[in-house]
C-alpha cells in the first residue's frame, strides 16, 4: 500500500471533519486577517500570526491610555513582616506576652504550625520606627534606604488574600488563582500587549536567595508559566550563571552561519507543519527558535554591566557587583527596563521567618533596601519612573502573635492573610501615600481593604487594561486574571 492509500484509509469521518473545519477556519482566518508569512532570514511568522489574530480578537488593543508601559515587581517571596517593616503598633509593646483576645481573632483558621498553640502571645516589634518625608510615611529602622523615597512610593496597609500557605498564596498573587495552571500576570501582558524589542523576551524572570532564610520556601518554574496560553508566552528565567539563558548557547563546532542555515530548515519544515494541522503551538516554536537566534547577541549584552559607571554601583550597593544577589538583579532589572522588556519579575527569597525573626529579618531587609530604593530612583533619574510601575512585596504577613516560645529577644511570626503591606512606585500611582488602615493590633483591615484581585485590576488599569474585559477562551469558559472579582483602587492613581 502506497503512502497515498494509507493516507485515505486514515481519513475516517472524524478526521475528515477536522480537516475541513482547519481548512474552512484557515481560510477565513487568513481572508480575515490577511496576513502572510516569510520563512528563514531573521523574519518571524509566529510573532506576525499572534499580532493578527490577536488584534482579530480584540487584544493587543489597549482599552484606555495607558500610565505604564513596563512592571518591574519586587517579589519578596516567604511573608515579610509588616510589624518590623510598615505598620507600627504601639500596642503590641504595652500588650507584649499577653493573650491575643478571641474577639480580635474571631475564630480565624491557623496553619498547622501554631493551630497547637495553648496561647498566642502579643509581640511588637523590637526594632524603632520614625515618620519620614514629606507624607509622614511609617517606617522602621531596618529600611534606612527606603524611608528617604518615602515621598515616591505609595504604602498599601490594608492587603489581604485568602491563602494561608506559601505555595498557593504566591500562586494567588501571580496566577489569579490558588490553583496551578493558569497563567502568570507576565504571560497575560505579553499576550495583551506584545513585545516592545523583538530581541529580548517580553518576560523575564530573575531569582535571589536572601540571607535571612537561606534554605526558605522554594520556587516552582510554573510562576512564570503560560498556563493554557500559547508557550510563546511563557516567562524566561535569566541565572547568574556563565550561560544566563539554558540551551541558548551553540555547541562547539557550530558557526553562526550553520545555526541560521539550521534554523531556516527547521522553519521550512514547522511552516508546512502549521499550514497542515493549524496548531497555534507550532507557531509559538518558530518564534521562539528565532527568539534564542536573536538573544544570542542581546542576552551577553544585556548581562554584561561592566560599562555601568561607579556611582550606579554605590547606589546599588556593594553586592550589585556580585552577580545572583538582589542588588545585581534590581540593577540588571533597570536595564531589562530600559531596553524595552515589558514585564521583569524579580523574586527574592528568605522571608519565612517562624524563630529568630529579629536577626533573621534584620539580614533580610539589609539583602534588598539599598538595591529597592536605588532601583526607583534610577528610573527616576532616567525619565522611566513615569511610566513604569514597581511593585514591592510579598504573598502574606505575619501573625501579631509568636510563633513558639517568646523571650525577652526572640520571637518568631506565623503566616497572617488578613492583612499586610506592599507599596508601590511610579506608573501613574500617587506618590508620598499611605493607603489603608489596620486595626491596633493589627490584625484585620480597620479601612480601604485591597484585595489580590484588586491589586491585579489596578496593575492591569496602568498598563491600560480593563480586567474585565481582558480574557481568554478555554474549554468554553473565558478565563481573566483576576478571575470571577477585582476592582481598581481609584484612590491611589494620580
Amino acid at each position: 500500500m502506497n503512502e497515498i492509500e494509507k493516507r485515505q484509509m486514515n481519513m475516517n469521518r472524524r478526521a475528515f471533519l477536522s480537516k475541513s473545519a482547519l481548512g474552512i477556519g484557515g481560510a477565513a482566518l487568513t481572508s480575515l486577517l490577511g496576513y502572510g508569512c516569510n520563512i528563514g532570514g531573521t523574519s518571524d511568522p509566529a510573532k506576525a500570526i499572534s499580532n493578527k489574530i490577536n488584534a482579530a480578537l480584540g487584544q493587543g488593543k489597549l482599552h484606555f491610555a495607558p500610565k505604564a508601559k513596563r512592571v518591574i515587581y519586587l517579589f519578596q517571596s516567604g511573608g515579610p513582616s509588616q510589624y518590623e517593616l510598615f505598620d507600627y503598633k504601639p500596642l503590641l509593646d504595652k500588650m507584649r506576652g499577653k493573650n491575643l483576645p478571641e474577639s480580635v481573632r474571631n475564630g480565624q483558621r491557623l496553619t498547622g504550625m501554631s493551630s497547637g498553640q495553648d496561647a498566642f502571645p502579643l509581640v511588637g516589634s523590637q526594632f524603632k520606627f520614625k515618620q519620614h518625608g514629606k507624607s509622614g510615611t511609617w517606617m522602621s529602622e531596618l529600611l534606612p534606604y527606603t524611608s528617604k523615597i518615602a515621598d515616591e512610593i505609595c504604602v498599601i496597609k490594608s492587603m489581604h488574600t485568602d491563602a494561608i500557605n506559601h505555595d498557593p498564596a504566591i500562586t494567588f498573587f501571580q496566577t489569579g488563582s490558588q490553583q496551578p495552571g493558569r497563567p502568570c500576570i507576565g504571560s497575560w501582558l505579553s499576550y495583551g500587549l506584545g513585545s516592545m524589542n523583538e530581541n529580548l523576551p517580553t518576560f523575564t524572570v530573575l531569582l535571589s536567595r536572601g540571607t535571612g532564610r537561606k534554605f526558605g520556601q522554594p520556587l516552582y518554574s510554573r510562576l512564570w508559566g503560560n498556563g493554557f496560553l500559547h508557550s510563546l508566552h511563557q516567562g524566561v528565567q535569566f541565572r547568574s550563571a556563565k550561560d544566563p539563558v539554558l540551551f541558548l548557547k551553540d555547541p562547539e563546532g557550530i558557526t553562526k552561519q550553520s545555526r541560521r542555515n539550521m534554523l531556516d530548515h527547521i522553519s521550512e519544515l514547522n511552516h508546512m507543519h502549521m499550514e497542515e494541522f493549524g496548531d497555534p503551538e507550532i507557531a509559538s516554536r518558530i518564534s521562539q527558535y528565532e527568539m534564542a537566534y536573536r538573544m544570542q547577541t542581546s542576552v551577553p549584552e544585556i548581562m554584561d554591566t561592566s560599562g555601568e559607571p561607579d556611582h550606579i554601583y554605590k547606589m546599588y550597593g556593594a553586592q550589585s557587583m556580585q552577580p545572583g544577589t538582589y542588588a545585581a538583579n534590581a540593577l540588571l532589572a533597570r536595564r531589562l527596563a530600559e531596553k524595552g522588556v515589558r514585564y521583569v519579575q524579580l523574586y527574592h527569597m528568605g522571608w519565612d521567618h517562624h524563630d529568630n525573626l529579629p536577626g533573621a529579618l534584620k539580614n533580610q531587609a539589609h539583602d534588598v533596601d539599598q538595591a529597592s530604593a536605588a532601583l526607583v530612583m534610577d528610573l527616576k533619574q532616567r525619565g522611566m519612573l513615569d511610566d513604569t510601575l514597581v511593585v514591592w512585596g510579598g504573598e502574606f504577613g505575619r501573625t501579631n502573635y509568636s510563633q513558639g516560645v517568646l523571650t525577652d529577644t526572640n520571637y518568631g511570626r506565623d503566616h497572617h492573610p488578613r492583612c499586610f503591606s506592599i507599596w508601590m512606585a511610579g506608573g501613574g500611582i500617587k506618590p508620598g501615600m499611605t493607603y489603608g488602615e489596620t486595626d491596633d493590633f493589627g490584625y484585620n483591615v480597620a479601612k480601604n481593604p485591597v484585595h489580590v484581585h484588586d491589586f491585579q485590576a489596578t496593575l492591569l488599569h496602568q498598563l491600560g487594561i480593563d480586567h474585565e474585559k481582558f480574557t481568554y477562551k478555554y474549554q468554553g469558559r473565558r478565563f481573566r486574571l483576576t478571575d470571577v472579582s477585582g476592582s481598581v483602587v481609584r484612590d491611589i492613581l494620580a
